[in-house]
C-alpha cells in the first residue's frame, strides 16, 4: 500500500496531525477526487482512520504501529534516493 508515492506522501503528512482531503490535496498539488480515492484505499487497509467534525472528515494515521511503519518506509526510501539520507544528516548535525 505504501509503495505508491502519493500514498506514502499522504501517510507522511498525517503522521503528526489530522487533515481533511482538501488540505491534503492542496499540499500535494493533486485533485481532491484523486486524493480521496487514495485515502479510501488506505482506510480499507487500516492505515488511516477518520473522524467527522461537522461536515468535514479528518484523516489521521491509524495507530502507533502504522506510524512507525510509515517512518521506517520513508527512511528506507531516503536510503534508496541519497547516499547520506536526510535523517542521517539531521543526526550528525546535533553534535
Amino acid at each position: 500500500m505504501l509503495a505508491d508515492p502519493t500514498r506514502l506522501q499522504l501517510a507522511g503528512l498525517l503522521l503528526d496531525e489530522e487533515q481533511s482531503v482538501s488540505e491534503l490535496a492542496t499540499q500535494l498539488g493533486k485533485p481532491v477526487p484523486a486524493v480521496s480515492q487514495h485515502l479510501a484505499k488506505m482506510r480499507m487497509a487500516r492505515l488511516v482512520t477518520t473522524r467527522k467534525v461537522g461536515t468535514s472528515v479528518l484523516y489521521r494515521v491509524e495507530n502507533g504501529h502504522v506510524r512507525q511503519l510509515v517512518i521506517d518506509t520513508i527512511g528506507h526510501v531516503e536510503h534508496l534516493l541519497d547516499d547520506v539520507p536526510a535523517h542521517h544528516r539531521a543526526e550528525g548535525s546535533a553534535s
